[in-house]
């Protein structure tokens, strides 16, 4: 499958570009870096500060989005409409990248959740922003926060808790959250509970940012490893969690599924353009 992503990659093919957004199978995809992320990240929470004491304080929300997230979207109509309004959707994820090229509008990198945890906390600690850790399972949160904190002298985190994201938890757990102070909440529910959650409580957040981040804390806390750098950059990363959780097969067989998809997605655009 590498091998034929690799291949399709050099396929001349473009789409319209009078959005700036990509589209892929209706999924909208930002052209963001890490970088840029973060200057987004610092322009809400200043707007956030200045607007804190009145009633239109704004939560914005951050997708970090796979091809796994693109095709459980095709089935559910309501993760769709969460990703379509979310204010910022990264690709976290290799297949996205290489979508992207086959479509004509090559993105600038891949953003994931797990390298930007540790980014947006280093920003954190120099700018005085503070995090609200939700999510995981029992106490993985503290051990993130923990290890954060050592790694960023300073940062400020300002709660941590596992809870769930049923709705009869989320009045408790947003009245925790809105008391903590916090300026961005990182929601470790996995996809796509926690992208759900947040968009269903984001009028209700005072919070400036809140960003799903899936796995993340198992990783920054050292109970999941994450891949080797090599088998990052070789796109494998897939594999290496394949080999350690072989209970993920089922999930894993929605990533052919994905290639298949833009692939007559595109032969579609080429045949039948929009007028």
């Amino acid at each position: 499958m590498i091998v034929f992503l690799l291949n399709i990659m050099n396929t001349p093919f473009a789409l319209s570009k009078t959005d700036t957004r990509l589209h892929v199978l209706g999924v909208p995809l930002d052209p963001a870096t890490f970088a840029s992320m973060l200057e987004l990240i610092a322009g809400w929470i200043a707007a956030g500060d200045r607007t804190h004491q009145q009633d239109h304080h704004i939560c914005h929300q951050i997708c970090t989005v796979s091809p796994e997230f693109v095709m459980i979207a095709q089935q559910n109509p309501a993760f769709m409409r969460v990703l379509q309004e979310a204010d910022l959707c990264v690709a976290d994820g290799v297949g996205l990248l290489f979508a992207a090229r086959y479509l004509g509008r090559p993105l600038p990198e891949r953003v994931t959740g797990s390298d930007g945890v540790p980014l947006i906390a280093q920003r954190a600690a120099r700018e005085g922003w503070s995090l609200y850790l939700l999510g995981a399972a029992p106490g993985i949160a503290e051990q993130a926060a923990a290890r954060l904190i050592e790694q960023n002298p300073g940062l400020q985190i300002v709660g941590t808790y596992a809870g769930s994201p049923a709705p009869e938890e989320e009045d408790a757990i947003i009245e925790r959250v809105n008391a903590s102070g916090a300026d961005i909440l990182l929601v470790a529910y996995g996809a796509p509970r926690q992208d759900e959650w947040i968009a269903r409580n984001r009028e209700r957040l005072a919070v400036s940012v809140a960003m799903g981040v899936g796995g993340t804390f198992d990783f920054v806390a050292g109970v999941v490893p994450r891949a080797p750098r090599w088998m990052q950059r070789l796109a494998l990363e897939w594999l290496f969690r394949l080999i350690r959780q072989p209970w993920r097969w089922r999930r894993m067989l929605r990533l052919p599924r994905f290639v298949w998809a833009v692939i007559r997605y595109r032969e579609r655009a080429i045949f039948y353009p929009s007028p």
